[in-house]
């Protein structure tokens, strides 16, 4: 297992220190030696994934009658960027043992909640936060506030054609359900863009973008992975655990993005949160550990022998 997280350059996502820091009391000791991994292999894995998810999309929003709801709708949830939620959930999924399909409509529904998200942050004439000169605006205010709100319920409309009662998957189905929409609701992503709009309101404006962080890229991921471990039939304890490593990788993602690398306190920060993050994948397959940890890598760059 140690081989599989300590074979990433200087800059890797989990990077864990060969020689202790005499000033840090690190939680666990790693014996530093590089594993050899081709970058393709992992991109092959990981656009798999990706293109799985967005083909399930494009079959459940066709551009078909009514042009004026179904045509916005696929062209809205397209126009969002990429989150690396809907993924997580997918490669969770597999982690624990679980097949593809079956987690396929809950990453769907996860890409649709982050695209309606993204819709009513940005709409053209909402008094935004964050102006962002690169979100398209193709339909009119009336339409992307509307098709926004009409995502998420088709969202939890996919998870429900899901249900198959031969799998016997209905209970997990329901907790997936709860679990997205705790995710998406008040005490988590839409607290997080609440502490981002008191973030230009408030002199300390890191501790309000570190709390939007952890409330909106952490919750996101953090709900994807512990979907993925519920689908997949894992344990109780695999769910938590998926948990926490998608909260810690949401929160280092979001910081590294939109706080910057150059902020001495918060690259402590991440590095702890590197190493508790390597910590919750320990006894799981470390081929599927080394596939899904590559994947989070901020400069997908891998070391030779």
């Amino acid at each position: 297992m140690a081989r599989a997280l300590s074979h990433i350059n200087g800059n890797s996502l989990f990077r864990l220190p060969c020689r202790p820091n005499p000033n840090r009391q690190l939680p666990l000791q790693f014996p530093c030696r590089v594993f050899k991994v081709t970058m393709s292999c992992n991109q092959s894995y990981w656009s798999s994934i990706n293109s799985d998810i967005e083909t399930h999309l494009k079959r459940a929003i066709p551009i078909r009658e009514p042009l004026t709801v179904f045509e916005p709708m696929n062209g809205l949830t397209f126009a969002a960027p990429r989150s690396t939620a809907p993924a997580l959930c997918v490669a969770a999924c597999e982690l624990v043992g679980g097949n593809r399909d079956v987690a396929l409509p809950a990453a769907s529904a996860l890409w649709l909640m982050y695209s309606a998200s993204f819709t009513h942050e940005h709409l053209p004439l909402a008094q935004s936060c964050r102006p962002r000169s690169d979100a398209g605006h193709l339909y009119g205010p009336n339409m992307e506030l509307l098709i926004g709100d009409a995502m998420i319920p088709f969202g939890f409309e996919l998870l429900a054609k899901s249900d198959d009662p031969a799998r016997n998957v209905s209970s997990r189905i329901l907790r997936v359900m709860v679990e997205i929409s705790r995710a998406v609701g008040s005490q988590g992503m839409i607290h997080g863009q609440y502490h981002e709009v008191e973030r230009y309101q408030s002199d300390n404006t890191k501790s309000c973008h570190v709390k939007k962080i952890e409330k909106y890229e952490g919750t996101l991921h953090g709900c994807a992975a512990a979907c993925g471990a519920i689908l997949g039939g894992g344990s109780e304890e695999e769910i938590e655990k998926m948990r926490r490593y998608g909260l810690y990788i949401g929160k280092i993602q979001g910081m590294v993005t939109g706080v910057g690398r150059n902020d001495k306190e918060l690259n402590i920060l991440v590095e702890e949160m590197r190493i508790l993050a390597a910590k919750e994948l320990m006894g799981f397959n470390e081929a599927k550990v080394l596939a899904i940890s590559n994947y989070f890598e901020p400069n997908f760059m891998c070391a030779q022998v």
